[in-house]
């Protein structure tokens, strides 16, 4: 591994299942090595998966199959900023699929409860416009959304 920083992402034993599934969604992701316990741990026997080293977005990541102690809270979250409306609908159909749950603003958590916020860029766009009234809209405008609507974010600016 290259980077300095490699956030850790604990799992209650499907590292190896969640891994494969975020790195078929973006480009320049891949799965960089599956790494097998020595010897048997708390989570898994000998031989069990323990790590998944990762690259998601060209960004290295590790997943700890680290058993049932810890859980994913939205304290964290990957923001994931699309092109377009296609892009966001892609990303959050397959994040919720299979189990995941939406929530409000752009938010959502994966089937393993991972927490992710699928952004366009538009809406980070118009929420800094420099025109307040613009900016207020748009947020406005978000805060009532779950997935995020390019077309109505871009309604709700259009007249000002």
């Amino acid at each position: 591994m290259a980077d300095k920083i490699v956030p850790c992402l604990w799992f209650d034993g499907d590292a190896e299942a969640a891994t494969a599934f975020y790195v078929s969604l973006l480009p320049d992701s891949r799965v960089t090595a599956v790494n097998r316990s020595p010897v048997d741990t708390p989570s898994g026997p000998a031989g069990s998966v323990l790590t998944v080293q990762f690259v998601l977005a060209g960004h290295e990541y590790v997943a700890l199959n680290g058993g049932p102690a810890f859980r994913f809270t939205e304290a964290v979250s990957f923001m994931v900023m699309t092109e377009d409306q296609a892009e966001t609908d892609r990303l959050w159909d397959a994040l919720i699929a299979d189990g995941g749950r939406e929530n409000a603003c752009g938010w959502l958590k994966d089937r393993w409860g991972l927490s992710w916020q699928i952004t366009p860029r538009r809406l980070m766009d118009l929420t800094t416009d420099a025109n307040p009234a613009r900016a207020a809209a748009a947020m406005t405008a978000m805060m009532s959304m779950t997935k995020i609507d390019i077309a109505a974010l871009d309604r709700a600016v259009a007249d000002l």
